[in-house]
């Protein structure tokens, strides 16, 4: 009796193998819609930067929790709701172009962009919380900053799908 996690019936022959290396080297290789690709940033950079202005207005406007910004001296002061809005946009555009390098170079662009947003969101999400600042501001500060990470990573995922095609 062969053990559950061995496959049944005889080995590959080194036939099969080669079939399968033969098959695999004959499939087409991924071609990317660029103006797809980069319709979908700028639809993203556009969502982003809204996404910032509603979160702004839930968290300070009707929660009453400052959201902050780095002043440039080492200190913290309120942020500006469109400075935030375009540097979200600015960030996204960005994204997109990461993501355009990784559609041209990798295996598997996906993945590896996935990892590369969380990390991002993750590390400006707790950035905040290495400062002296109220805790409330810091909570305020990593939602929106949350907010605005999950809208980039999820929809230019979906983009990087709807860009990348198989040629025929």
């Amino acid at each position: 009796m062969q053990p559950p996690n061995q496959p049944s019936g005889p080995p590959p022959t080194s036939k099969q193998t080669t079939d399968e290396a033969a098959a695999e080297a004959r499939r087409p290789a991924p071609r990317i819609d660029a103006s797809r690709l980069w319709t979908g940033g700028i639809m993203t950079a556009a969502f982003a930067g809204l996404t910032a202005v509603s979160t702004v207005l839930l968290v300070r406007g009707l929660m009453g929790i400052p959201v902050l910004a780095a002043d440039g001296h080492g200190s913290h002061e309120d942020a500006s709701t469109g400075l935030l809005a375009a540097g979200s946009a600015v960030l996204a555009l960005t994204a997109t172009a990461v993501l355009h390098l990784l559609m041209l170079s990798t295996a598997r662009p996906r993945r590896f962009f996935a990892w590369i947003i969380a990390l991002s969101t993750t590390g400006m999400v707790l950035m905040p919380f290495t400062t002296t600042v109220s805790t409330e501001a810091k909570v305020g500060t990593g939602a929106v900053r949350l907010a605005i990470g999950v809208v980039i990573g999820t929809l230019l995922s979906a983009v990087c799908r709807g860009a990348g095609r198989r040629a025929v």
